[in-house]
């Protein structure tokens, strides 16, 4: 079978890592922009070793500071802007970045359902 794709280089290719836009306003109206890709496993991993902690609003924070970028590719945040991001802003604003990191507001691209029974013979 020369020339067939093997399975894991059209997992890759569908992965789709690229950065999204993702707009948030905050609780004063203001708007903030920022740019995250999807979630990789050892992203995750690191962040959970990086949150010391299996508080999943710590992962979430680690989350938040190693994935928010701005338009040009550069990280919004340092590991030192944590204590500052849990003491010196809103917690309803950060819940709100953290769940876009976390892929939760995927109002962009809705799961497309319709593929799901393909082969079931339905």
């Amino acid at each position: 079978m020369a020339g067939a794709t093997r399975f894991i280089d059209k997992l890759k290719k569908g992965a789709r890592l690229e950065p999204t836009k993702k707009e948030i306003t905050l609780d004063s109206g203001d708007e903030v922009v920022m740019y995250v890709s999807p979630l990789t496993a050892a992203e995750r991993e690191r962040a959970k070793k990086d949150a010391r902690s299996e508080d999943p609003g710590a992962f979430a924070l680690q989350l938040l500071i190693q994935k928010a970028r701005d338009s040009n590719g550069r990280p919004l945040f340092t590991p030192g802007d944590a204590a500052i991001l849990k003491n010196e802003v809103r917690d309803s604003d950060l819940q709100k970045l953290m769940l876009c990191v976390l892929g939760v507001d995927e109002e962009e691209e809705p799961l497309d359902m319709k593929s799901g029974s393909e082969g079931t013979g339905e």
